[in-house]
């Protein structure tokens, strides 16, 4: 081939991390590859850079659109430049709690406004007081009764508020309702509700943490219509709307505690983080 014909033909450069390749057979550039890679310590990356003209896209009889690597990916712009970068990435796994240890609540039945849980994260515990069910509380693994607080082992299948909306699949395909809809009406709707027929809503105050036992037992959580809203009936952690029930024995089975401290509390967890609640004194419920 002509200087000339040269300086227009493709030519294959490739570089593996500022070194050249030898320009030699695929076969050859391959065992040049795998060699480096197992006497390096450097991350496996490839780069190809091959620049060429329309007419002229072969390298000693390989044709360049169909290089092919096991960690490759190809992508080709716009003229006729091919780039074919493959790399294999160190993986990494996300926290997507910011909690260390399962959240832990404590029910005095003595004195209900000794009361109290605590969330750690990154070494800080944060601590806050809770009221509890006004019927007591209940054994574990006993199913959930109104009035009455459970003992035992949760997790958390659904966080809800204003600003934080996750809820467990399987519990969108238990309601009939597209996630969608649930994010911008479930928790509304439940806020909406006057329980005590007092004209006050908002009994769950700034959000709403569904609780389900573990291992799993037969609970009567269900979505239904409570005074035409349509809502989610669970034990829960939530937030109130009158700070002076907080310490007492007076929700129906549900724990309350501060707006405040539910905020941090949904802040900080999210679906599956466990949450442990135990009593000094024996539960009265079976």
């Amino acid at each position: 081939m002509s200087q000339s014909k040269e300086a227009k033909a493709s030519r294959l450069r490739e570089t593996w991390h500022g070194e050249r390749v030898p320009e030699s057979r695929p076969t050859d550039l391959e065992a040049w590859l795998k060699q480096q890679e197992s006497s390096s310590n450097r991350p496996k990356e490839r780069t190809f850079i091959v620049a060429s003209m329309s007419e002229q896209r072969r390298h000693d009889g390989l044709n360049v659109d169909q290089i092919s690597m096991n960690e490759g990916r190809i992508l080709i712009a716009t003229g006729s430049i091919l780039i074919i970068v493959g790399c294999q990435q160190p993986t990494t796994t996300k926290k997507t709690t910011a909690i260390e240890k399962p959240i832990h609540i404590e029910l005095d039945q003595k004195s209900p406004g000794e009361s109290k849980g605590n969330l750690e994260k990154q070494h800080e515990k944060h601590e806050f007081r809770v009221g509890y069910g006004k019927n007591g509380v209940g054994c574990k693994g006993s199913k959930f009764q109104e009035g009455v607080t459970p003992l035992g082992k949760f997790k958390v299948n659904a966080i809800l508020s204003e600003n934080k909306f996750l809820i467990d699949n399987s519990l969108v395909k238990t309601s009939g309702r597209t996630k969608e809809y649930l994010k911008q009406n479930l928790f509304s709707n439940m806020s909406s509700i006057d329980f005590k027929g007092d004209g006050q809503t908002g009994e769950y105050g700034s959000g709403y943490i569904s609780l389900t036992p573990v291992p799993a037992t037969p609970q009567p959580f269900t979505f239904n219509t409570y005074d035409g809203k349509f809502r989610w009936y669970s034990f829960a952690i939530h937030g109130t709307n009158e700070e002076s029930r907080i310490g007492k024995r007076v929700t129906g089975g549900c724990i309350n505690m501060k707006n405040k401290d539910i905020d941090i509390l949904i802040e900080n967890i999210n679906l599956g983080d466990e949450v442990v609640i135990t009593s000094p004194q024996s539960c009265n419920h079976s």
